[in-house]
Formats: structure tokens, sequence, C-alpha cells
């Protein structure tokens, strides 16, 4: 009859002493803690593949406990199991993590922005499109974008909507779809997971404002911009506005190789 092999426990790990030689600690089905002569502990395990006897390292004892080395062991043996030799899927498992953390969601969003800039829009369109992706960056940015999940979207943008920031929320929504679908377009995700929030947002309730369309009013309107004492950036868009006849949006956007060679400059006092 063979040896029986006693199981490992906690309390034999620590009262293990370093030795001149480094030592094993068998527990079982090819686990085993291996004691260096400096008093390292590290576990081990040992088996078998294609006829070569091959070893894993699954971390130093305490930092990885004996529960963790089991179920590490367990997982092998598993792989094992099913015709495969756990050291190249161990190995096949970390390179895939590393291509997932390379496709994060900023990487493929700003892959997006570079492609629609190539198509053609405009430099307002795409700033703001910059603006709002920041938003999320700032959250989700290094996530792989494979394995981010509708309720973690949806977290994001409920703080948003906490601020009152109804339609920025709704807006962001979209364009977070926009990078999913180009995610999947390009291998690197398998579905659009904002799409899934479609109806879990607060609608803003739009607020209709009558048309000025007589000078009477119109005249009003330009001697309370007149009157207006807010921030200085403010006050002189809203002086600027009723001549160009932008939208608000645009004019905060603009720049100089926006306008016309031959445009009239605008003195705003």
């Amino acid at each position: 009859m063979g040896d029986t092999i006693v199981a490992l426990s906690v309390v034999a790990i620590k009262a293990a002493k370093s030795r001149g030689k480094a030592y094993k600690l068998s527990d079982g089905e090819g686990l085993y803690l291996l004691v260096t002569p400096s008093g390292g502990r590290y576990w081990r395990m040992n088996y078998r593949h294609g006829g070569r006897q091959k070893t894993l390292a699954f971390g130093v004892w305490p930092e990885t406990g004996l529960a963790e080395a089991r179920a590490e062991r367990d997982a092998a043996r598993r792989v094992l199991a099913r015709g495969e030799d756990p050291a190249e899927r161990i190995k096949l498992d970390r390179i895939s993590a590393t291509v997932a953390a390379s496709n994060s969601f900023k990487a493929v969003a700003d892959d997006w922005l570079l492609k629609v800039e190539k198509e053609g829009r405009s430099a307002v369109t795409m700033k703001k499109l910059r603006w709002l992706l920041d938003f999320i960056n700032a959250s989700i940015a290094k996530r792989p974008i494979a394995s981010i999940s509708a309720h973690e979207l949806l977290e994001m943008l409920r703080k948003m909507e906490s601020k009152g920031r109804y339609e920025t929320a709704k807006r962001l929504r979209s364009t977070c779809s926009q990078v999913f679908r180009y995610a999947i377009a390009t291998a690197r995700a398998e579905r659009d997971v904002a799409a899934d929030l479609r109806g879990a947002l607060i609608v803003p309730k739009p607020v209709h404002r009558a048309a000025i369309t007589k000078p009477k009013p119109a005249g009003e309107l330009l001697r309370a911009i007149e009157g207006f004492e807010g921030h200085p950036n403010t006050r002189a868009a809203l002086r600027l506005l009723p001549h160009v006849f932008v939208r608000p949006g645009e004019l905060r956007f603009a720049e100089w190789a926006d306008t016309p060679p031959r445009c009239v400059i605008i003195v705003v006092g």
C-alpha cells in the first residue's frame, strides 16, 4: 500500500520551519507547499501532460491562502480533464486579458472619434462629442469595453441625471451607443449595452418658448441683454448672437477658422 497523504492545514503551514534544503509539504492531487531555506513558502502543483512532467506556480503563502491554492489546483485539474495543458491555458488567458485591457473604452472611443472626424464632422461637433465622452472617461476610461455592463453604464448616466442634466445624459447614452457599435464592428465587443438603456433615463419635458417676431419685444430683449451683469464671456456671447444668428452651442465652440476670410469683424464692447 502507498503512503497516505494527509491534507495540509493552516496550523501545519505556520509551523513549518526552514531547513538547510528546500522541502515540500504535500496537500494531495499534485498540490504542495515548497518551503525554501530562506523561509519562503510557495504553492506549486506537479502534473503530467503529453508524457512530460510539468509544474504550475500558484503564488506565495500567506498572500495566496490554502483555500485559494486548492481552488487553483481544482481549476487546473478540470483543464487537464479536457485534454488541455493548464500552463498553456494560463498563458492564453493572460494574453486575452492583455488584449482586453488594450481595448479599453477610451481606446475604442478615441478610434471612433478619429473615424467620424475623417468622415467630415465639423470642428464644433467634434468638440461636443469629446466633451460628452469626457464624462464617461472619468469613470470607465480604462475598463475593457467588452466587460462593461449596462448597469455600470447606467450608474454613470444616473450621476449626470442627479445634477438635473437630463438632456446631456440622453445625448451621452446615444453617443456611447455609437462607440459600442463601432467596437462591435471592429471585433472588440459583442453587444451594445447602451442600447439596453433605452427608456431607462428620465426624458426631459420640452419647454416651448414663443419666438419674438415684433420690433417692440425684440428691443426689450436687446435692452435686457445690455443690462445683463453675469459673466463677461456670457454677456459678450449674448450681445453677439443677434448679429450672427447661430445656435448657442455653435457660438460657444466657434473658432476664428470658422469665420469667412472677408467677414466683417464685429467688436462687442
